[in-house]
């Protein structure tokens, strides 16, 4: 896909889906000295000006938005004016400044989280804005939703090649471990190993245990990400469409948040009890994608749950000084 004098722009390269983008490129073969990076430190993307002047100085050919103000429920409840804020400016910028810049093709990571709370199960691609968003993340997903029509807005106008991929819940390495602002499945992977650690006898769970959710591995998000990056034009406009060319990423497999929290407890070695805090919000009460669309394009999950937790479970143990600091 990318030739030898390409230079590939991952912004969020620290983040979970930033780095598995720069393990997988570098695993398929591709030169470290082509992938550009900046740390937040080195460049907000929040400002329009020091993201022009990056654009002017580094004229990247392909550009992975993977940066993003992310979080769980308590997060975006606690938060809502920063997630909408933060992640409209980052994702204005970078494709605007994408477009100016003639990248030859953009890749925009968005979120399930698009779709409305009571949208059909499996949930399509064209059922975007066919209903009330969830609540609790609703400033979040009208930003994502932004984004999504940013890209198919200059491909409309300019005739750029800007693509957008949804993926389910992820997780994997370097995902975010807090107890107060991560999603479900980092949080849970610690509380129970926190509890063994410790010898409780219980482990509370917020909610009912009832919603169902669909998690894929970021190692396979890495994948699939590459794979509709390095679709042909034809290919992807024959399974897109103009105004509603983004893909679902996911494993077409949802369990409750109650079989959740008993994997985790099983690969964590956690044998006391699971307590459901039902005064604490379930939030939407299923998200599980349809994967057709990607399928017919070539792709599929590979990493079952229990497998990816295992992984993930292993690398937090490797990391667990680093994640308490």
């Amino acid at each position: 896909m990318f030739e030898s004098s390409d230079k590939i722009y991952v912004a969020g390269h620290r983040g979970m889906v930033g780095s598995a983008m720069i393990r997988k490129m570098l695993a398929e073969g591709v030169d470290s000295d082509a992938i550009i990076t900046r740390s937040h430190k080195e460049l907000d993307l929040t400002e329009q000006g020091a993201v022009a002047a990056f654009f002017e100085s580094q004229k990247p050919d392909y550009v992975i938005l993977a940066a993003a103000k992310v979080g769980g429920i308590h997060a975006n409840n606690t938060y809502p004016a920063e997630f909408i804020y933060q992640n409209l400016m980052v994702q204005a910028n970078v494709i605007h400044q994408s477009h100016l810049h003639g990248v030859k093709r953009l890749l925009f990571l968005g979120s399930s989280c698009i779709y409305p709370r009571d949208a059909a199960q499996p949930m399509r691609e064209d059922a975007l804005l066919t209903g009330t968003l969830e609540p609790t993340n609703e400033p979040y997903a009208v930003a994502k939703i932004a984004g999504i029509k940013l890209c198919e807005s200059y491909n409309r106008q300019y005739g750029a090649d800007f693509r957008s991929v949804m993926p389910t819940n992820l997780y994997g390495p370097n995902d975010n471990f807090d107890l107060e602002n991560s999603h479900v499945l980092p949080a849970l992977i610690r509380k129970f190993h926190e509890a063994r650690a410790a010898g409780h006898e219980t482990v509370e769970v917020w909610g009912t245990g009832k919603p169902m959710r669909e998690f894929l591995h970021v190692d396979d998000m890495a994948d699939a990400s590459l794979h509709v990056l390095g679709l042909d034009v034809q290919s992807y406009r024959t399974h897109t469409q103009e105004m509603l060319s983004h893909i679902n990423v996911g494993t077409g497999i949802d369990v409750t948040i109650r079989e959740l929290a008993e994997t985790v407890a099983r690969v964590t070695g956690f044998q006391g009890k699971i307590e459901f805090n039902t005064a604490k919000p379930d939030g939407t009460p299923r998200k599980l994608l349809d994967v057709t669309r990607l399928a017919n394009l070539g792709w599929k999950a590979r990493i079952s749950l229990e497998e990816g937790l295992k992984q993930t479970y292993d690398w937090f143990l490797a990391n667990e000084e680093g994640i308490r600091r």
